[in-house]
């Protein structure tokens, strides 16, 4: 698998991957708020999977990339 599909697998786990406890407990990674990434920012991502999913929202969210989720669901 080459790094762009890698990428691209990335986005669509994000389309579709809920949260798994806390106060947006089954909201999907997508949908959470900025400001509860910004608390994890904060306080520290949890390790692994979960994590990484949530440190890279964070970063489309905070730098407007949204848009790339948008087209990739579209696209499917």
């Amino acid at each position: 698998m080459n790094e762009a599909q890698g990428d691209t697998n990335l986005l669509k786990e994000l389309l579709h991957y809920p949260m798994p406890f806390g106060k947006y407990k089954g909201r999907l990674i997508r949908e959470l708020p900025i400001s509860y990434l910004e608390w994890f920012v904060k306080e520290g991502f949890p390790a692994g999977k979960l994590g990484m999913l949530l440190r890279t929202m964070y970063e489309i969210k905070l730098n407007g990339l949204d848009y790339l989720l948008d087209g990739i669901q579209r696209n499917r």
